[in-house]
């Protein structure tokens, strides 16, 4: 039970203005936190002779961001020197990239998963497409601060010099964060009139209108676009996804589709993007880390859910089955438990 009451006592619920989603988080704040014991414990097991990496798992994946970072205060103060470089050179592969990320807050992870995804020659852009399509108006908000005060640019700068065409205006028009938040009101008039445009943009005539596309997926508010592919039905033969995948092709396609995913259901998105990348022999390490370190304080809780209603097996027992060593282990203690 003291799971559930700490995790009920981590949701967050905000009326108004704001769109501030509820969190179903599946790490939450330590309740005996001693920074400097963990930061001493975590020294000692940089020191030890080939490493206890489960010591800095256990300690790592168990506590919140603002905690991580007192820890990393205190071991700058006891050690002399900076955490993220100790683990550094303490650990490697997939373990390495999995505890760098959790010295950061969510919204730095990713603006550096975003700027990693547009560095040096070709653009890494699953990764570009998954950040910017999947994230709300407040996520977004964030990431292109934190993004400014990371690489003293602007996040829209660097999509604009690396994607083209209608892939970067799709982009942009969603990073600039336009999309209404949400309305007590129903306007059933609207959800018709842009159920319609989207079928006249696209099915209905020869070629597809890409920025009529553009304007409502990235200006109207979840709820109400939820509503326009329902009655999007009443008049194309085809639903939403099916007219994207006969409309579009390479990256609009990807994008378009994980714009629709996400607005239908975030957290199934997500288990379906760690469930593609589980498939098979080994796993995709670099979607499995990403997903896992930028939800596990978000919604992580609720991906699990929705993982184990569409698949019939946990994401315990399908991240226990695809990865292996102490990669496996910090994944296991973020996922939080077995469903």
């Amino acid at each position: 039970m003291a799971m559930v009451s700490e995790f009920l006592g981590q949701l967050t619920l905000s009326y108004g203005a704001q769109e501030v989603e509820p969190k179903f988080p599946t790490v939450v704040p330590e309740r005996d936190f001693d920074p400097s014991k963990d930061a001493t414990r975590i020294e000692t097991a940089i020191k030890t002779k080939g490493v206890d990496e489960q010591t800095v798992i256990d300690i790592l994946t168990r506590r919140s961001t603002e905690q991580r970072k007192e820890i990393a205060f205190e071991y700058e103060r006891i050690a002399k020197k900076d955490l993220t470089a100790a683990l550094k050179g303490a650990l490697s592969g997939p373990l390495e990239a999995l505890m760098l990320g959790l010295m950061r807050s969510t919204a730095q992870y990713d603006a550096s998963e975003l700027k990693a995804s547009m560095k040096g020659l070709g653009t890494d852009e699953e990764t570009l497409i998954e950040i910017v399509c999947s994230r709300n108006n407040k996520e977004l908000e964030e990431i292109k601060k934190v993004y400014k005060d990371m690489f003293k640019k602007e996040v829209e700068k660097d999509i604009a010099g690396d994607t083209s065409g209608d892939f970067a205006k799709l982009l942009l028009a969603l990073v600039q964060t336009k999309r209404d938040e949400p309305s007590n009101v129903v306007d059933y008039e609207k959800i018709d009139e842009d159920a319609r445009s989207l079928y006249e943009a696209g099915v209905k005539r020869k070629g597809t209108d890409v920025a009529t596309w553009i304007s409502i997926m990235s200006q109207r508010n979840v709820p109400h676009l939820q509503k326009v592919f329902e009655r999007y039905k009443s008049y194309s033969p085809y639903d939403i996804k099916e007219s994207i995948r006969k409309e579009v092709k390479g990256d609009m396609e990807k994008s378009f589709l994980t714009l629709v995913e996400s607005i239908e259901n975030r957290q199934l998105y997500f288990a379906n993007k760690l469930n593609d990348a589980m498939k098979g022999k080994g796993a995709k390490e670099k979607v499995v880390t990403r997903i896992m370190v930028s939800r596990c304080e978000v919604d992580l809780m609720k991906i699990r859910t929705e993982f184990r209603n569409e698949y019939k097996i946990s994401l315990y027992q399908t991240i226990a089955e695809h990865t292996k060593g102490d990669y496996q282990n910090a994944l296991l203690s973020l996922c939080g438990g077995d469903d």
